[in-house]
């Protein structure tokens, strides 16, 4: 097994610096975007937002630190969220009033100085009643509200938030630069009829283009300038050439084409940088980089310009570069992705649509930088397919090996033909990419949220079936009318039931999603729409209509608890006679309490769950899965009509790590899992209930309709570090990895750690920080996750080989 060590002291240097930062929070481009807000009071959306991405980047604080190689910065610091008021701004007065910062939680801590609380208040306290959160909620119905109380559904990031989850058309910064991209918006305003309806809107839009690419072209020579500076005051030669490299880069991208591959890395991160600073939606990833820079890679090596080892090290700057990004969100949406994570995806591999593989010499050494130096970002996938060369398989699984939780592996032969039954175009579908966790996209081409609306609670779901919709928890009413377990005469009557409420429980995800979409068009993303095809063409932006593809999906979240719950009530109740009804109910009520409780509670765990290949089982999870299917495709989001191919939903077992606080406020379910306990992670089995081994869950994973799951599926795999050690070992866990692609597997990923090393980075966290760990679609450091998350994570099955 291949070993992989970080040889580069200057990312050594900087893997440090930015591990070693606590998180912080600056007050900088909140003040910057408030101050252009009031001066460009009454212009359109478009052309305010403009002018506020145009002084922040004008303003903002910038710096180039010793021995970076690529330039450019989120915010006054390295892992510094910057402040978005634009989006929410109650959580953040309310937690700065109580706590008096956010470095009181117990996970996901930042710190805000102390010096720059009063005027975040201050420039909070203006913004009420303009956010989206304040927009939304002045609309949101009653019924809606008390959902999101009961939490049967949670929308809380669509609201506190941008979108993002989207891959842009970086090969058009690449092969056209920004100026072409002013170039076509000006020919596009010239065409615009303003005497339709619509006309105004899409000039200002397009204006706005120019406004914000030419900010984003003076941001790089801001760059350009500070490094010309720091060259001409250094001593050391070398640093000083590199310097003058930066000054050089900066100034021609990303305004120009590139034409090198530094140029290419440095155009990209400039890209990538500012739409992270024009919206603080997460996923917001880079795609298939393998893919679009090998053209420069390969040119570099066959001229001489480069060699291998500062290639590798560029692609390591960037990588620093992508954890320093970091993102501040409320404590109670915090549960719903703990450990800090920012989603940005990288994706290799894949084969092209004449069935030939796409790896190449850039994707193995994308593949070996990642696995070095092992950060939490990117969020590395690949792409397999029936012809993947076998040393890709095997580097991935040496990188796998090392316990780092990445790659995430996804196979070809099940998303390419989801993609195409969505009505994505042959070649397009060939070019999907990763977004954010293990959702898909066409890059460049796909509008927000191909995964990330509204969660969908299925344990709270299967509560609230069996208790005639009232919530225990909260005592509010969802759906009456429909009984409770002690009124189901047979298990036909208890199945339309879960239909009614799940019917029910959809349309109000799909409100909620809609009330969100319609009030994010205020805050338009001027420059991450430039780069979508078709929103200069059309003069709209992607949350408008502008996106050749637009596709969203919400997350289902505890599938196997309610699988496991139903095929038990059938088995042991209905069928069996084992249990009354009464009796489990009663139970349930009283969270198995007493010896009697303890008694229905062990009988109910002993019945066969999900996740050991048991078609009966599995059937109950694929049956569940369809109920919502089949109410979701009945749904249109708010761009249907308006321009995009489909306009309409997929689904996602990818619920990141919801699975805690969406178990959390759950009361007992009749899989044996007592109340307010975690629920199942993704599409995985219930914890510790997989006892069949790997390739039973692999099987049972793979009756559900994977073929409509174009929002992500998501299988999670934990493995001992013994398993894989030696080489006999190591080839049974290649074997694995074949049977994965073998079986058209949509997604799994492996978390190669034991239960021993986790719990003593519990009680020790100070020496076990580089210890990363795969927390659902993504990887986090262990120690900066809460308790919780942590034994979660420390609960699930070892699996032998």
């Amino acid at each position: 097994m291949k070993e992989y060590i970080l040889k580069s002291e200057r990312v050594k240097k900087l893997r440090e610096s930015a591990l070693s930062k606590f998180p912080g929070v600056s007050v900088e481009r909140g003040r910057l975007l408030t101050k252009a807000y009031k001066e460009h009071e009454g212009k359109s959306k478009y052309l305010v937002r403009a002018y506020a991405v145009k002084e922040i980047l004008e303003n903002m604080t910038i710096y180039i630190k010793d021995g970076e190689l690529i330039a450019g910065n989120q915010s006054v610091d390295e892992r510094t969220a910057p402040f978005f008021p634009e989006y929410a701004v109650d959580w953040i007065v309310d937690e700065l009033k109580e706590k008096g910062n956010f470095d009181s939680r117990e996970g996901d801590k930042f710190r805000v100085p102390e010096e720059e609380i009063p005027e975040m208040i201050e420039i909070c306290e203006w913004w009420r009643g303009k956010t989206l959160k304040d927009r939304a909620f002045a609309q949101m119905p009653q019924e809606i509200k008390e959902a999101g109380i009961v939490k049967i559904i949670h929308g809380e990031g669509n609201m506190t938030s941008g979108d993002g989850h989207i891959v842009p058309s970086f090969e058009k910064v690449l092969n056209k630069g920004l100026r072409g991209v002013i170039e076509e918006a000006k020919e596009a305003r010239e065409k615009v009829d303003i005497t339709v309806y619509g006309g105004y809107n899409k000039v200002d839009f397009l204006k706005s283009v120019e406004i914000v690419a030419e900010a984003v072209i003076n941001f790089a020579h801001r760059y350009a300038d500070l490094a010309l500076k720091l060259a001409q005051s250094e001593k050391d030669e070398t640093r000083k050439k590199e310097l003058l490299q930066i000054h050089e880069n900066c100034l021609k991208v990303p305004e120009n084409p590139a034409d090198t591959f530094w140029e290419g890395v440095q155009a990209i991160w400039f890209i990538h940088l500012v739409i992270q600073i024009e919206s603080n939606g997460h996923s917001a990833s880079l795609g298939r980089v393998d893919q679009y820079l090998y053209p420069l890679y390969k040119q570099d090596i066959i001229d001489g310009n480069v060699e291998r080892d500062f290639a590798k090290e560029l692609l390591q700057c960037l990588w620093v570069k992508l954890y320093s990004v970091i993102k501040v969100r409320s404590t109670s949406h915090s549960g719903y992705g703990a450990g800090y994570p920012t989603y940005q995806n990288v994706t290799l591999g894949g084969s092209k649509a004449n069935g030939k593989d796409c790896t190449n010499e850039l994707s193995y050494l994308i593949l070996e930088s990642v696995g070095e130096n092992k950060l939490t970002q990117p969020n590395l996938a690949v792409r397999y397919h029936a012809n993947s060369p076998e040393r890709f398989i095997r580097e991935c699984a040496s990188v796998a090996a090392t316990g780092y939780g990445m790659p995430a592996m996804h196979t070809d032969e099940i998303i390419i033909p989801a993609l195409l039954n969505k009505g994505v175009d042959f070649k397009d579908a060939y070019d999907y990419t990763m977004v954010g966790c293990v959702e898909v996209a066409v890059p460049g081409k796909w509008g927000y949220r191909c995964t990330g609306m509204t969660f969908l609670n299925l344990v709270k779901a299967t509560e609230l079936v069996l208790n005639d919709g009232y919530d225990n928890r909260t005592g509010l009413q969802m759906l009456k009318g429909q009984g409770k377990l002690t009124d189901f005469e047979t298990y036909d009557d208890l199945w339309r039931a879960w239909e009614n409420h799940i019917k029910h429980y959809t349309k109000l995800t799909v409100a909620l999603d809609t009330l969100a979409d319609t009030h994010l068009e205020e805050f338009p993303d001027i420059l991450l729409s430039s780069l979508v095809d078709n929103c200069i063409e059309r003069g709209l932006t992607a949350k408008e209509g502008g996106a050749v593809y637009d596709i969203v999906s919400g997350l289902q979240v505890g599938i196997a608890n309610a699988a496991n719950s139903l095929y038990a009530l059938k088995t042991l109740v209905y069928d069996g006679k084992v249990l009354t009804k009464e009796e489990v109910y009663n139970a349930l009520q009283n969270d198995y309490a007493g010896e009697e409780g303890e008694r229905i509670r062990k009988i109910l765990l002993e019945v066969p769950k999900y996740g050991n290949d048991i078609d009966e089982v599995d059937e109950f999870a694929e049956n569940i899965y369809w109920s919502y299917i089949n109410e979701i495709q009945k749904y249109h989001n708010t761009r249907y009509g308006r321009g995009p191919k489909n306009g309409g939903y997929g689904v996602s077992t990818s619920g990141i790590s919801s699975n805690v606080p969406m178990g959390t406020v759950s009361g007992a379910t009749p899989d044996g899992r007592r109340a307010y306990t975690p629920a199942a992670e993704g599409g995985s089995p219930t914890q510790g209930t997989d006892v069949n081994g790997p390739t039973a869950v692999l099987n049972s994973v793979n009756k559900l309709p994977t073929l409509m799951i174009t929002g992500g599926q998501l299988l999670n795999q934990k493995y001992s570090p013994d398993l894989v050690r030696s080489p006999e070992q190591f080839e049974k866990f290649v074997d694995v990895i074949k049977s994965f692609i073998a079986s058209k597997g949509w997604h799994i990923q492996f978390n190669i750690i034991s239960g021993e090393t986790l719990k003593a980075a519990q009680c020790e966290p100070e020496k076990h920080r580089d210890i990363i760990v795969r927390v659902a679609g993504y990887c986090a450091q262990f120690v900066t996750l809460d308790k919780t998350t942590q034994n979660d994570i420390i609960s699930r099955t070892e699996q032998k080989l």
